[in-house]
This record gives C-alpha cells, structure tokens and sequence, in this order.
C-alpha cells in the first residue's frame, strides 16, 4: 500500500514549502519535488490546500464514568469523530476512582479502545490514591508504555488525592520519567464554596463559576508548583483557564519548575456568560475550571503566541444536554461537566486563530500537534512531516466555508457547544498511518485500526 499526495504547501512547526509526499505501508519515506506515482499507488492531488501533521489531542474524556453517568461517546464515535475534525491521535485520561485499582482501572480504558479505535490512542494514567498497593501496578503500566500520570487536586472524595498522595505520585514519577498532569483547583475551597452557595439558595448554572472562580485555580497550581519544585517531578497543567492560573505557572517556571500548560479551544472562544443563560441553558457550558471572565481570552491567545501556553486541547466530555445535564436541574453541583469539542477544535482554532491573525501556522501546529508529542514522548514519529514519521497526514481546505451544528456532527452527544459558529477551512482528507481515513467531512475508514501508542520515559 502506497499513497502519493502533490502538490501540496506543507506546514509543520517551523517549515513552509510545496512538495509531494510519498508514503510506503505506514510511513513517510520520501518529501520531494515531482515525485513519480509508483504503479499502484493511490494518489491525492492536494493543489491549493495545505498539509499539516495528523493533530493530537492531549485531554479527552472518551470513556468516563462521572458524577453517577456516563460520558455519551465510545471509541468508535469519539475516534471517527476525532478524524473528521483533523485529529488522528488523542491522549485519553484514564480516571478509575478511589475505589478501583490502578490495574483494573488500566485493563479496563483499554478494553474500552482496543478493536473499536480509529485513530491512534494513548493513555494518561489516573492516579486517584497512592496506598500500599499503588506503586508496583503503576511501575507496571508505565513499564507497558504509559508515560503519564493525571491526578486531581479537585473532586474531594471522587478523584481527589491528598497531599500525601501526590508527594508519593510525583515522587515515583520522576524516578520513572514520567510526566503528571494534574487538575489544579484547591477541592477544599470549592466544597466549602458549594456548601454555601447551595445554602443561600444559589442553585443555578451560574453559581458553578461561583464557586470556582479564577483564585481557586490560581491556588491549586500554586500548590502543584510547590511540590513539583520539591520533587524534581515534570507536570502538565491541563486546562488552564485563566491570567491568575497562568502566572503562578509561569512564576515556577522561572524558579525551574519544568511545567507544561495546556488551554482549551473551549477558554479561547466562550465565557462564563454562557454558563449563566437562563432556563439552564447554561448547563451546556458547565465544565471545570468553568469558562471564564472574556477578558482572560485575550491573555491565553498571547501565552498561545509568545509560546508560553503549549498546547490548545479539549478535554472532550460529551453528557447530553437532555438527558444527563439535567441531573443538576436544581443543584449546579450535581451538573455532569464538559462541553464536546474533539471534533471542532481544529477548524475553530484555524477559523478564530490563524484566520483572524492571533496566530500564525506555524504557531498552530505547534500547539496543536508537535508540542504535545514533544512533551508525551511521541515525537518525530507523531507531530511532524518528516521521512520515517507516521504517515499521519491532514489535508487541509482553506476554502471550505460551513457551520457547526449539533445536526452534523460524528460526535455522539445532543447538542453543540458552538451550534451556528461558521468556520472557514476544514479537513479535506486525513490519513492515518497511511490510510485514508476521511474525505470531505465522511469518515471512510476503518473500525479499530486506531494502534495504542507505547510511549518511552522521558529523560529527567
């Protein structure tokens, strides 16, 4: 199998030119000017389009049992989803609670993808307790190519672990060369905030961010940063949603706390003034840390530019809004949190980034492909167009005008966090390993052929 793409502008993280793109089996071999079409070979014409690397989501929530649910999505609808949008690798978190151990937890995410993926996957490993039993099981699905931890400083008594347990968990991950991503907002003050909200009537969507607001967040990175500095440990900040949150990280940084800092396209383009629209409207826009003051666009879309925030995620977590956001109809704190956006998080960050001048391309690939295989151990393999990468190839159509709506979309959940947003660009063909994978916006590849990536420590 052998696939030929021409003609095309190549864009990667730092290199811009028109060249062919010939690939054997699953890789490139060969980046070239008139490359001959060997006999057989499939060729795309990719004339007036740009070819980017497959992009990676470092933060979804594909399976994930939440708040007495389940996220609505399976591999088979999240992965296809992930394709149509752009993304040909997702790193998903894998959360057991503090009642599972880290080993079934492990078999269990995997059994979940394994034949149903359609993109390539991996795993961060959730590390929701740190007893007697923790070390060796996390020795061990590190050693079978987990080489991230994620750990909750929120969700007291779900996901939560104590401060014990996170000097434990980093601890044993820089011994390891693991990197810990972690969920920073300080759960005691968000529970002691929620007790008083609910007790003084506030029950409405509007109260979550209340209850959350920007120095709750600013503290639990604050908090990370102390440990992290302490252990030697490397750690991610997922999610960050805020200018208080964004300089305590940026403040470790300049003591030498190696820290990665992830925002969402959700943060970049929506405020907490969706969360508050009335007849629970909002519910739709509920998530954690929640949307944030406008104003905190502006600082992200710089840290984007100026390349002190990494990578632009997701952290997809599909509830739907009709049958599972009402669970908090009359207790914001029992509202499943997340707003779907695997699917559109390319074509909003090329149609509100690129497009508006906020970022360049090269900027846009970094943060949504090539950092986060830098900071996750895939990369040359994943986030560049090289000879001996994956043939993970995003064909990319800048004339593509449409909109998002619930009503199109793979993703399998009711509603759409941007329903009516026009885009302007969208994926032509995307590839996977070498195989096409989606055509104009069809899925058209195959069920399960989404490889779990073994990803190596990281030197520390």
């Amino acid at each position: 199998m052998s696939l030929l793409i021409k003609n095309g502008e190549v864009i990667t993280g730092d290199a811009r030119y028109v060249a062919d793109i010939y690939c054997e089996g699953e890789t490139i071999t060969r980046i070239d000017q008139n490359i001959e079409a060997p006999a057989g070979a499939e060729v795309i014409d990719a004339t007036g389009k740009y070819v980017f690397p497959g992009f990676i989501d470092p933060h979804t929530h594909i399976y994930l049992p939440f708040m007495g649910t389940h996220s609505k999505d399976t591999y088979e609808t999240g992965t296809q989803a992930a394709l149509v949008g752009g993304t040909t690798t997702i790193f998903d978190m894998c959360c057991p609670s503090r009642s599972m151990e880290p080993g079934e937890g492990f078999a269990t995410w995997q059994a979940q993808a394994a034949g149903k993926a359609a993109c390539d996957y991996t795993f961060h490993m959730g590390v929701t307790k740190f007893d007697a039993n923790t070390e060796a099981q996390l020795r061990a699905i590190v050693a079978a190519g987990v080489q991230s931890f994620k750990i909750f400083l929120a969700y007291k008594g779900a996901f939560g672990i104590d401060d014990g347990e996170l000097y434990q968990t980093l601890k044993l991950a820089k011994e390891l060369g693991v990197v810990t991503t972690a969920h920073c907002e300080n759960e005691t003050l968000v529970a002691e905030s929620q007790k008083n909200l609910l007790a003084a009537g506030s029950t409405g969507t509007g109260a979550h961010h209340e209850s959350r607001p920007p120095r709750v967040e600013a503290e639990g990175v604050q908090h990370l940063m102390t440990f992290a500095e302490l252990t030697g440990a490397p750690v991610y900040i997922v999610h960050l949603s805020c200018r208080e949150a964004l300089e305590e990280a940026l403040r470790a940084r300049l003591r030498g706390v190696q820290v990665g800092i992830e925002t969402l396209i959700q943060y970049l383009l929506i405020d907490k003034s969706y969360a508050e629209l009335p007849d629970f409207e909002g519910a739709k826009f509920v998530m954690s840390p929640p949307l944030r003051d406008k104003a905190n666009q502006e600082v992200l879309w710089n840290g984007l530019r100026q390349g002190l925030v990494n990578t632009v995620g997701t952290d997809h977590a599909p509830f739907d809004f009709a049958g599972q956001k009402p669970m908090g109809k009359d207790d914001f704190t029992k509202i499943p949190n997340g707003i779907p956006a695997l699917e559109d998080r390319i074509n909003l960050l090329y149609t509100y980034g690129v497009k508006t001048g906020k970022i360049d391309l090269h900027t846009f690939v970094h943060v949504a492909s090539t950092n986060a295989a830098k900071i996750f151990g895939l990369f040359p393999r994943k986030g560049t167009i090289q000879p001996g990468s994956d043939a993970d190839l995003v064909i990319y159509d800048p004339a593509y005008r449409g909109k998002l709506s619930a009503r199109t979309q793979v993703m399998n959940v009711d509603y759409s966090g941007f329903e009516g947003w026009p885009i302007e660009g969208r994926p032509a063909v995307v590839t996977v390993r070498g195989e096409v994978a989606v055509r104009d916006g069809k899925f058209v590849g195959t069920v399960g052929r989404g490889q779990f990536l073994k990803r190596p420590a990281i030197a520390v």
